[in-house]
């Protein structure tokens, strides 16, 4: 396999080990670190013995955002506030065009699914990832982490039960939330209280991420009495030259906010029974850096 060959291979198979970095570790820069080292690797290997250029890749990117896990779960990182993954810009309608496999692919990558799997131990979240996102069967999944069978079926089914048990309960249709967040943007830029106050479940929550570099709740805001009154109080202060852009972020539809023509928030929501049931507000200028402006 030439230079080239090897390029164009790699290059092929980049959005996939993306996807599968980026899942396990819910940062698009280390995923973006990940899938470099993945080329590393690559391009260093010899190829000529490689049969199956996107299993051999898929589990060379696993082990190193295995690896890369445990390092980030080892330094013990304190955070200040809640933790949000760094939102990550997506296609599903291009890349999934049936509704059965795009709704799949979004409840995997959503903000909801990724806040739960940061509980997992990295080879449950590998085994999880590999095997709900991407249907990779047992016996694959097990030679990738150098396990046996019978263990990663374990780890599948424990991995499986915490996500099931702490997962909420939300609405993956895109249509039906691209209406809520429409109406959202509506009345939350308005400032207008009882509009917002229809949109939101009674049992609301709004976390809000700003890593302490930016305003933001630093605890978990329940009802919609509270979520309501902060959402309006927030509008009435404003955000100087301020534009919205409504776009897809982790398999749904999210707002934008820009000031000055750079992100300054994220708003996601999750919707069940036609209502808000959480606001996901990201503010933490490092995670938006990377998100596209126009």
């Amino acid at each position: 396999m030439t230079t080239d060959t090897a390029t164009e291979v790699f290059e092929a198979h980049r959005p996939l080990l993306m996807g599968v970095a980026y899942r396990m570790l819910g940062r698009s820069a280390d995923a973006e670190d990940v899938v470099q080292e993945a080329w590393l690797r690559w391009s260093g290997a010899d190829r000529d013995g490689v049969r199956e250029p996107r299993g051999y890749l898929v589990r060379v990117t696993t082990r190193l955002a295995v690896d890369r896990l445990r390092q980030i779960k080892a330094r013990g990182e304190t955070y200040v506030g809640p933790w949000l993954p760094e939102p990550w810009v997506t296609d599903l309608g291009a890349t999934a065009p049936d509704a059965a496999e795009r709704a799949v692919l979004a409840d995997s990558v959503s903000l909801a699914v990724l806040v739960v799997l940061e509980s997992l131990s990295p080879l449950e979240r590998a085994v999880f990832v590999l095997r709900e996102a991407f249907g990779y069967p047992y016996a694959e999944i097990a030679a990738m982490l150098e396990r046996g069978e019978a263990a990663v079926r374990q780890l599948a089914g424990r991995a499986r039960r915490h996500v099931d048990e702490r997962r909420p309960r939300y609405d993956v249709d895109p249509g039906r939330r691209r209406d809520l967040t429409e109406r959202f943007l509506a009345a939350a830029a308005g400032g207008d209280l009882d509009a917002l106050l229809a949109l939101l479940a009674p049992g609301v929550r709004l976390v809000g991420d700003s890593g302490g570099k930016a305003k933001a709740p630093l605890r978990v805001l329940e009802n919609a009495d509270k979520v309501g009154r902060f959402l309006a109080g927030a509008a009435r202060k404003g955000v100087p030259d301020v534009a919205y852009r409504l776009l897809e972020l982790n398999g749904g539809p999210a707002l934008l906010v820009l000031s000055g023509g750079e992100p300054d928030t994220v708003f996601q929501l999750d919707v069940a029974d036609g209502l808000i049931q959480t606001v996901y507000i990201i503010r933490n200028p490092d995670k938006l850096r990377a998100l596209p402006t126009a």
